[in-house]
């Protein structure tokens, strides 16, 4: 017969045994609320100077903050007139490209519009008719709107030809005096063939060109801001 102590011990030490606790749930992790999102930045709603151009009003080769609409915004501020200065330049843009881009100019709802562009129309020998017709439905569409056109002209170096240049030249003058446009006759007067005040490329002002640019702008737009 076989003893039964062992079966009885293990028994009873089972029955000794502590039982386990029951598990715990894991403790949930606490949840930050989101803060709630703050009041939106008030709208400005200033008057907005839309500089419509090319690499020039774009401030191709400038650091941020140098190029004319840039100083154009920093001198009126000083100056004590509140608009808000828009720098709508493209490099490279021709005048067609300005016909594509005129919808994003139009929904800045501009009060004042500086017009430069045709400057790589001129240096792509592209006929001037095309340019003139170009600039003049953008002429044409700001005016229906209610804004103002200041229309900045340009120039080309000597290699494309007296003719072509008299040409090109007189498609800013003729369309000032069919609509009756305040002209800058050339945006980079005094600054174009200076290379004190231009980038190597000779196309572009420098930094200290720009400002010479900004106060040639800043005169043709300060009658219509006072």
């Amino acid at each position: 017969m076989r003893p039964i102590w062992p079966i009885a011990l293990v028994t009873m030490l089972a029955g000794c045994r502590q039982p386990e606790p029951p598990s715990q749930p894991a403790p949930r992790a606490e949840t930050q609320a989101a803060p709630a999102p703050g009041p939106a930045p008030p709208a400005d709603s200033r008057p907005v100077i839309a500089c419509f151009g090319d690499s020039i009003t774009a401030g191709f080769g400038l650091d941020a903050g140098q190029s004319f609409p840039d100083l154009l915004q920093q001198d009126l501020d000083r100056r004590g007139y509140h608009y808000r200065v828009a720098n709508l330049g493209v490099s490279g843009d021709t005048t067609q490209d300005g016909l594509a881009r005129l919808p994003m100019l139009l929904a800045e709802k501009p009060a004042i519009v500086l017009l430069e562009l045709g400057g790589n129309d001129g240096l792509r020998g592209l006929p001037v008719s095309v340019t003139q017709s170009n600039l003049e439905q953008m002429i044409q569409a700001v005016r229906q709107t209610g804004g103002r056109v200041i229309l900045a002209g340009m120039t080309l170096p000597p290699n494309y030809g007296p003719d072509y240049i008299r040409q090109f030249e007189a498609v800013y003058r003729d369309l000032a005096a069919k609509y009756k446009l305040t002209l800058i006759p050339f945006l980079l007067e005094g600054v174009g063939g200076n290379p004190s005040l231009m980038q190597r490329d000779g196309l572009h002002p420098n930094a200290e060109g720009a400002k010479r640019v900004e106060a040639t702008a800043r005169k043709a737009i300060e009658p219509f801001v006072r």
